[in-house]
């Protein structure tokens, strides 16, 4: 097993490379943000990752005998960048918490934000947003400011 998470570390590393590379010769993202940050969560909060195309979820948190289903988004910052969205979050599938990986430029975690459903869909479908509403999509900060801090490259 130690020899497949190495091997794994190794090509997350040199995808990251090529990806910030990509993205500085074309000013266009590769698109591997979300298998990043899956990964990220993954590593660092001690998640059991989910069969690939799972509806609802990425991963599992074991706490006890109990399993948390955790749905993982990512957002890879750039440089001066304070805006932006994450991604649509599907409320018609099973998942019972979402976890926000921030990263930076050179695609590592920065930051892990978690928010548990009910405030999700709670700020989703409060009235006055099109974004929100009709494409399910939080901004970062609405998703940071409902959710909490579970994760700190600063506090490490």
């Amino acid at each position: 097993m130690g020899g497949r998470v190495n091997r794994l570390q190794e090509l997350l590393g040199e995808a990251k490379r090529i990806a910030k590379e990509y993205a500085e010769l074309t000013g266009k993202p590769l698109g591997i943000t979300g298998e990043v940050a899956e990964y990220e969560a993954a590593r660092l909060l001690g998640l059991e990752l989910a069969e690939a195309r799972q509806p609802g979820y990425d991963a599992i948190r074991r706490d006890g005998s109990k399993e948390i289903k955790v749905r993982i988004k990512g957002r890879r910052k750039q440089k001066g960048q304070t805006a932006g969205r994450v991604g649509r979050i599907n409320t018609d599938h099973e998942w019972d918490t979402t976890i926000l990986v921030l990263l930076d430029a050179a695609f590592d975690a920065t930051e892990i934000y978690e928010a548990d459903r009910a405030a999700i869909i709670e700020a989703i479908e409060a009235p006055g947003s099109r974004a929100r509403n009709e494409r399910k999509s939080l901004a970062i900060s609405k998703f940071i400011s409902i959710g909490r801090l579970i994760w700190s490259r600063e506090v490490q």
